[in-house]
């Protein structure tokens, strides 16, 4: 099995575009933090979150309009 992720900045905390994201929208992503650790007072995941293209081209589209949705109205 193989995944393709996208890396995508998030207008607000990662983890709580990501909470936010399932419970409006019904998307999962996971939030960069959980991806990278504290280094030199900096996570570099933070700010971003991850996107697993698994699903269909249809499905990953609407998925993707969906993320949107929720950045616009922030």
């Amino acid at each position: 099995i193989a995944a393709f992720y996208l890396r995508a900045k998030t207008p607000i905390d990662d983890a709580d575009f990501a909470k936010r994201l399932f419970a409006e929208q019904a998307v999962k992503v996971l939030p960069g933090s959980f991806l990278s650790r504290d280094a030199h007072g900096t996570n570099p995941g933070r700010g971003y979150i991850r996107i697993a293209l698994v699903a269909t081209r249809d499905e990953c589209a609407e998925g993707m309009d969906r993320i949107l949705a929720l950045a616009r109205a922030l």
